[in-house]
């Protein structure tokens, strides 16, 4: 098992699964080592883990999949199941699965007995160069995505690509998206080389050091801003609008990954780049068509412009009732708490909508 980024960091790259799950829980009483999983990462990933020595399933919760059930009555089950099983604060829980069990297990460790310590084994390529690491835990409420939670950082997070075997294809691209966001806040090195890989026929050994290199790009905001006052609000590019289109559509019965409604959040996102900061119309259509092609294109109507706006509204990031983004001045450089007016707001989404003349 080798460290990743650095000794504080807590995240490190798996060279062996048992070997280095055994050394992250030795510190614990057999007794007092917990599992939470999800219906889907105790079906295809639990069997991967279950012959470490202190782990057993007599101390596995499962909780039902999808990010529906991120809320605070699944988190209520946690606790009880915590409370019943014999853990104190001395207890550990090791979130196995997506972002959705990682993000709802960090919370409820972070608050069970005021706080026990979690491991996240993220399973999906999302949560492993997102969900699972930075800190942030929580649930969703009231239909509002991570409304209630807490910054704790998992004692710590342990990444093996080797889980990817299990993903569905459209599972693999979700995570993509956040891949992309990194490069495209952090410089035209790494968003170039990005490009060029193909998610669709994926090399396994390239994308293992492609997730590693965009794990180390998150680090490089959270580190320095952990609370996420000010630096780490980059790592917001693409979801305010993002968030709006995953609730939109969770609403209507027709939910999309999160990935996916990142991307379509950052294709408006740019273009609103365009018009506040002045980043080169030329960029916002290559990268837009990139986005597109990879992702295709949620479709909406102008009839559904003030739902969407509602919702953007709701954006845990606003203050003092405006709308925050974070925005690009170029690949690589970007200013935060930037807000907009309404017409630009909806003249995104204009824009978003010529993409898919062609759809």
């Amino acid at each position: 098992m080798l460290p990743l980024l650095s000794k504080d960091a807590n995240v490190y790259i798996s060279e062996d699964l048992t070997e280095d799950i055994e050394k992250l829980i030795k510190a614990f009483p057999e007794d007092k080592v917990f599992i939470l999983a999800d219906e889907g990462s105790y079906e295809n990933c639990f069997s991967k883990i279950s012959g470490v020595k202190g782990i057993s399933e007599k101390r596995l919760f499962v909780i039902p999949q999808g990010d529906d059930n991120k809320n605070a009555q699944t988190t209520l089950k946690v606790w009880h199941f915590l409370s019943h099983s014999g853990a104190d604060r001395r207890s550990l829980l090791i979130n196995l699965g997506g972002g959705m069990p990682c993000d709802l297990g960090g919370f409820a460790a972070s608050t069970f007995k005021r706080g026990i310590q979690f491991i996240n084994i993220p399973t999906t390529l999302l949560a492993q160069v997102d969900a699972s690491i930075g800190g942030k835990t929580g649930i969703n409420f009231e239909g509002l995505k991570n409304q209630i939670g807490v910054f704790n950082q998992a004692s710590a997070v342990l990444i093996d690509t080797s889980f990817f075997d299990t993903l569905s294809r459209e599972n693999m691209v979700s995570g993509f998206a956040e891949m992309i966001k990194h490069t495209l806040i952090y410089s035209k090195e790494s968003w170039e080389k990005l490009r060029k890989f193909d998610i669709y026929d994926p090399d396994m050994e390239a994308l293992r050091e492609l997730v590693a290199s965009s794990i180390m790009i998150k680090n490089h905001f959270v580190e320095n801003d952990p609370t996420e006052q000010y630096l780490r609000k980059a790592l917001n590019f693409g979801h305010t609008y993002g968030h709006a289109f995953e609730s939109f559509a969770m609403k209507a019965g027709n939910p999309v990954l999160h990935g996916y409604a990142v991307a379509y959040g950052m294709i408006c996102e740019l273009y609103l780049s365009h018009l506040r900061l002045g980043f080169p119309m030329t960029d916002v259509i290559d990268i837009s068509n990139y986005l597109k092609k990879v992702f295709g294109i949620y479709k909406i109507q102008p009839s559904d412009y003030k739902e969407l706006f509602n919702w953007m509204h709701h954006d845990k990031k606003n203050e003092d009732n405006r709308i925050n983004f974070t925005l690009l001045d170029e690949i690589g450089q970007l200013q935060v708490n930037i807000n907009a007016t309404k017409e630009e707001v909806l003249s995104a989404f204009d824009f978003y909508r010529d993409l898919c003349q062609d759809c």
